[in-house]
């Protein structure tokens, strides 16, 4: 999921580039493509991935 939240994120700030539109400082190519590493980042990095403990089962 976070694979695909990063993925808009960069079709995102790449159409920005593109048409060369001028947006607010917070929302600019720059600060779209840092959001995008950091989802990147954090789906190599396994989170949200599910992974719970195995739970002791009583047999």
């Amino acid at each position: 999921m976070l694979a695909i939240g990063a993925a808009v994120v960069f079709g995102t700030a790449w159409i920005l580039h593109l048409t060369e539109t001028s947006t607010n400082i917070f929302f600019g190519t720059t600060s779209l493509m840092l959001l995008g590493l950091t989802l990147t980042a954090a789906h190599l990095a396994g989170v949200g991935a599910g992974w719970a403990p195995q739970s002791r089962r009583r047999r």
